[in-house]
């Protein structure tokens, strides 16, 4: 079991990597919007280009954050029944969704998606819009973020079977009390130098 939860905590360091990455995606895709919208209304010059890319990467932001949404235990649940269960119940319901539908699912997608992302490689597919961009770099994202989840999938259904063993505390528990958003402007102040709330900023004697 040692070797398990040392297994997950590894996969958890590298979907939180992951995680933080997707955070500068998101800023990435905001800068994008605007500054397309800025030189359209000033310029009056647009490409598909532009649009498409910010559609590549909500789609990268959405693939490759569904791991790290699972890690934060931040994904829709339905605790209309759950909520009123005690928290092994609740463990179980977990390791028996996991089981049988997230990693099925998230497997059967991977699986079906592989072939398109390789005959599109092949193919050197290109968006039937004008200036449009390449394909295959989203196609690849679908297989990439589902073999993500299922690996995240695997560290949950570890800490789940750890936690009914009464080796580790709860990890329904809420873990992070920080916002993604708080998150990331703390990471944007430490680059800038900034201090962070409730830090006095270092100053010179």
């Amino acid at each position: 079991m040692n070797a398990l939860l040392a297994l997950s905590r590894a996969i958890d360091a590298v979907t939180e990597r992951v995680g933080r990455l997707v955070y500068w995606l998101i800023l990435a895709v905001v800068l994008i919007s605007a500054a397309n919208a800025t030189v359209r209304k000033l310029f009056n010059y647009s490409s598909n280009a532009y649009l498409e890319i910010q559609w590549y990467l909500f789609s990268v932001i959405f693939l490759l954050g569904a791991g790290y949404t699972l890690l934060r235990n931040e994904h829709v649940r339905i605790d209309i029944i759950a909520g009123r269960l005690s928290r092994r119940a609740q463990n179980w319901i977990d390791v028996i969704g996991l089981l049988l539908f997230l990693m099925p699912m998230s497997w059967i997608i991977m699986w079906l998606s592989w072939p398109l992302f390789t005959d599109s490689y092949a193919r050197h597919e290109v968006s039937t819009n004008a200036g449009g961009l390449i394909i295959w770099p989203a196609r690849l994202m679908v297989p990439v973020g589902f073999a993500l989840l299922i690996m995240q999938g695997v560290s949950e259904l570890i800490k789940r079977i750890a936690f009914l063993a009464g080796r580790i505390p709860d990890p329904l528990e809420k873990q992070h009390a920080k916002s993604a958003e708080e998150e990331l402007a703390e990471e944007i102040a430490r680059l800038r130098g900034d201090a962070l709330p409730g830090e006095a900023k270092e100053t010179s004697a």
